[in-house]
Order: C-alpha cells, then sequence, then structure tokens
C-alpha cells in the first residue's frame, strides 16, 4: 500500500465524536499502519526520564512515527474530557450533577494521550489525513446508526477513575474480539455483569461500528 492509497482510505467507520473534535480508533489505526508497511514503528519522545515535555504547568506528548522509512513527529498535549490541558498539579471540578471529582494528570491521561498522538502522526503518513485538514467526510453507504443511550453525556464523571481505567481496558479488548468475532466479544461483555452506568460508559469508549456489531450479534 502507498501513501496515495492511504490518503484516500475512508476511516469514518473508526471515528468517534467528541466535543467538536474526532479521534480515530487508534488499534485500528495502527493495524492499517502495518498493512501498508510492515516495518512500520513509533517512538515516544523522552524528555529528563519522562514521556512528556513540561508546558506551563501542563504536559505536551510527542510521538515519532517512521513509515516507508520517512519518521514523522507530532505533538498532543494531555487532555481532559473538554479537550482542555490538565494541569500538571491536577484540579477539582464539578459534574452537571454538582458532584466534585478530582481530574488528574496521571499515567492513565498521559497514554491516552500518547496513543491518540500517535493516531495524529499516522494522519502526516496520509491515513484519516483529511481529518485534520478540515474537510468533508466522504458519505457512509448506509444510514447513521441510531442509538439511544441516555444520559451519556457526563455519565463517566459519576464513575471512580479506577472503574473508568478498567472500562478503557475492557474497551480495547471489545474491540479486539469484534473484529473476529461478534458474537464473541457479546458473550464476553455478558460476562461483566456491569450495571446500567457502566455499560453506557462503556459503550460510549467503543467506534459505532463495534458497538453496532455487538447489537447484531446479539440478535
Amino acid at each position: 500500500m502507498s501513501i496515495e492509497a492511504l490518503l484516500k482510505t475512508n476511516v469514518n467507520e473508526h471515528i468517534e465524536k467528541k466535543n467538536g473534535l474526532s479521534y480515530l480508533s487508534w488499534a485500528w489505526a495502527w493495524a492499517e499502519a502495518l498493512k501498508a508497511d510492515p516495518k512500520a514503528t513509533f517512538k515516544v519522545e523522552m524528555f529528563d526520564g519522562k514521556c512528556y515535555m513540561e508546558i506551563n504547568g501542563t504536559a505536551m506528548v510527542w510521538v515519532t512515527v517512521t513509515m516507508f522509512d520517512k519518521p514523522m513527529t507530532c505533538q498532543l498535549p494531555v487532555m481532559d474530557s473538554s479537550n482542555k490541558a490538565i494541569p500538571l498539579k491536577g484540579y477539582t471540578a464539578i459534574s452537571k450533577y454538582g458532584k466534585e471529582y478530582r481530574v488528574e494528570c496521571d499515567a492513565f491521561a498521559v497514554n491516552t494521550a500518547i496513543m491518540r498522538c500517535m493516531t495524529k502522526a499516522l494522519s502526516l503518513h496520509g491515513l484519516s489525513l483529511y481529518i485534520y485538514a478540515g474537510e468533508d467526510l466522504p458519505e457512509e453507504d448506509s444510514q447513521p446508526e441510531k442509538v439511544i443511550i441516555t444520559p451519556a453525556q457526563g455519565i463517566k464523571d459519576e464513575l471512580p477513575i479506577e472503574i473508568l481505567r478498567y472500562l478503557d481496558e475492557l474497551a480495547v479488548e471489545l474491540i479486539a474480539i469484534c473484529e473476529k468475532d461478534p458474537k464473541a466479544a457479546w458473550v464476553r461483555l455478558e460476562q461483566e455483569n456491569l450495571d446500567d452506568t457502566q455499560k453506557i460508559a462503556l459503550w460510549t469508549l467503543m467506534p459505532s461500528n463495534v458497538r453496532s456489531a455487538i447489537k447484531k450479534a446479539k440478535g
């Protein structure tokens, strides 16, 4: 696969929208990178032994992706759910339900930024570049999936950070399983016995095509 082919790759089914920004599934994006160039690698840049650069009390991660023997580097702030840079000392926020919670620039937030930054660096090689260029997305063949889950906004604010981390790991696992066997992904999900709040939070962590496949597998 060439750079030209990557530029033409339709990534719509793997895009999630959040607060006006588009995010591409990093696992899917990296799989596509390896298909295009089996020798592809990515490197997290280090700064004085840290995997982020300190800038005015916040953190910026830098990732270099090498494809077709050409390195391309991107940077991304470590951000909160509102897409604002998280202070290194963290801060206390109040959810829409009036509950206080802490937002920390911890390992989980840094790791999330690194994987998103890696995906962004892939766009410099052509994959999903049109997202960052602000171009219209190619039209999809099928009608948009109608998913009614309420309340989705702010639901994750009500969950402890430990649960959110586990749900994030579970989402990655389900995405990988679903690519091979959606039915197996459904069975794996049922084994968790999640409550309604946890299910809604988990649902928001998975791409729409994965959610659709799991729903269909449920029968």
